[in-house]
């Protein structure tokens, strides 16, 4: 995604950090205001297999045209990768007369936090890293093993609407509230229903029930759960409107890939890691052999990519990341998107690095409120360390 209103953002959000440091945001190569790589995608994503073999030879064929019209960028997609978006911030360094830089990136951003790390650990100051990706992992299955981490967070919100269950009706318990979401995602799977002008199918429900990875908060909880209230009386057959949220992001999943975002985060991955497969078979194997375990989520994250049928392979082998370059990490035991595990896997790849772990918490990223609610625990680590280059002396905890 573009990143310089992010540094814009973070100047507003975290004023003491701008007035001591320079806040530079940089779009990454292909992206934003850097050279555009826009394939003319007609869809912003793949969507979930479904529920029968019909609806994932749908999705393989959409993979496949998506991949096809990249076609003519073939010359450029080796060189989409994040090692080279990792050259590309060194050689912004040089340009600003820069020794070292530090760094704080989130989510993908870890990864490129790692790279660069990987690459010049001579030129890093102080590096943070908020919900911090396994590098092992990184590429077009990236997804693939998310389906549990995204239930468990489902779970949690299941157990906040069970204590609400006079204002939503989703049930009285957590598993009452899950076997209703099972039962939309088959009843829906099976039929589809009219959500205002849109249509809500077994492709796209597990995209809209994916919103539950958007944060723990009251707030967004509460948000979600009128989303699936509007989803369950519809999939009842009554007359109803979307919510706001609902009306947006179906627009969004029915209408093209129009600023070539999803092109790019395919690009990248494409580039960084050849796919573990280009058969189309592995992934159907993979969802049927998960599908009673991982019925909501299995479909969407195990299915194909367009990686799968891409038209080059990466220029480079994939970045080890293996250093002592020191460095804070900070994540939720929760995080849905890049797991508590994966997050300890690079903590231990990154031998000199501390991790401030939030506990119980069921959100991605945690620094700032830049994505999510703040925590002042959370905060004061990684404000101390950028103040005072000094990491705390062991591991640590916060709690919400």
């Amino acid at each position: 995604m573009p990143v310089r209103y992010l540094a814009l953002h973070l100047r507003r959000t975290v004023p003491t950090l701008a007035a001591r440091y320079d806040v530079v945001g940089m779009d990454p190569r292909f992206v934003g205001r850097s050279t555009p790589l826009d394939c003319h995608w007609p869809a912003v994503g793949i969507g979930s297999a479904g529920m029968d073999r019909g609806t994932f030879d749908r999705t393989v064929r959409l993979a496949q045209g998506l991949a096809s019209r990249c076609a003519g960028q073939r010359s450029v997609l080796p060189h989409a990768s994040t090692r080279n978006t990792a050259r590309d911030m060194d050689v912004v360094r040089a340009a600003l007369g820069e020794r070292k830089i530090s760094y704080l990136g989130s989510s993908y951003g870890t990864y490129l936090g790692q790279v660069y790390a990987q690459l010049f650990p001579g030129r890093t100051d102080r590096v943070v890293l908020d919900s911090t990706l396994d590098a092992d992992t990184y590429g077009p299955d990236l997804t693939r093993t998310l389906g549990p981490s995204v239930t468990r967070a489902l779970r949690h919100w299941a157990a906040w609407a069970a204590r609400r269950d006079g204002t939503y009706h989703l049930g009285p318990t957590t598993d009452r509230v899950m076997r209703t979401i099972g039962r939309l995602n088959r009843d829906v799977g099976r039929s589809p229903v009219a959500l205002g002008t849109h249509t809500v199918d077994g492709r796209n429900l597990p995209q809209l029930l994916w919103n539950v990875t958007a944060g723990d908060s009251d707030e967004a909880y509460a948000s979600y759960s009128a989303d699936v209230v509007v989803l369950v009386r519809a999939a009842h057959g009554d007359p109803v409107r979307p919510t706001p949220t609902l009306d947006q992001v179906l627009t969004d999943l029915a209408g093209p890939d129009a600023d070539g975002t999803f092109a790019v985060q395919t690009a990248v991955q494409c580039a960084d890691r050849a796919a573990a497969s280009r058969d189309p078979e592995t992934s159907y194997r993979d969802i049927v052999e998960h599908r009673a375990d991982d019925p909501v989520f299995g479909p969407l994250t195990r299915t194909v990519t367009p990686c799968t049928f891409w038209p080059a392979t990466p220029a480079e082998p994939p970045t080890d990341v293996h250093n002592g370059v020191p460095l804070l990490m900070v994540g939720a035991t929760g995080d849905p998107a890049t797991v508590y595990r994966g997050q300890l896997a690079a903590h231990r790849d990154l031998r000199n690095s501390r991790l401030v772990t939030l506990l119980g918490a069921y959100r991605h990223t945690v620094y700032a409120g830049l994505f999510a609610p703040r925590n002042a625990c959370v905060d004061e680590a990684v404000d101390h360390y950028l103040a005072t280059g000094v990491l705390p002396s062991h591991d640590t905890t916060c709690r919400t």
